[in-house]
């Protein structure tokens, strides 16, 4: 079991920027790759970026590209997500989610096995 805890969402305007904190509660966190999805209201869980277990690889939703990006500290068991230029279209709740790196990569939500409580992030216009 592995649980998966978000911080680091909050209000900001337009063009800030955020930097989101995703703390996993194992030793093992090396062993899975990571993904940062969100959800407006009203909207289905949207992938964001993921990120191999070791770092090396990672990959950004179209939307997000050039913007966001993704990194890990495998020594503290967490993962973030830097975000830039924020637009009110960011606006949702962030979740970070974790799967076993055998399954590989993926950008699907039901791949994922685990997921953390998720943080709300609201860009102002």
């Amino acid at each position: 079991q592995v649980q998966l805890v978000e911080s680091g969402g909050g209000l900001v305007q337009s063009g800030g920027s955020l930097r989101l904190s995703c703390a996993a509660s194992t030793r093992t966190f090396s062993l899975y790759t990571m993904g940062w999805f969100r959800q407006a209201p009203g909207n289905e869980r949207d992938f964001v970026a993921g990120i191999s277990r070791s770092g090396d690889s990672t990959y950004y939703a179209n939307s997000v590209k050039g913007r966001f990006t993704i990194s890990r500290d495998n020594a503290k068991n967490t993962v973030y997500l830097q975000m830039n230029s924020l637009k009110p279209e960011d606006t949702a709740v962030y979740y970070c989610a974790a799967r076993l790196w055998t399954a590989g990569e993926s950008t699907i939500p039901d791949e994922y096995r685990y997921w953390g409580q998720g943080t709300q992030v609201t860009v102002s216009s």
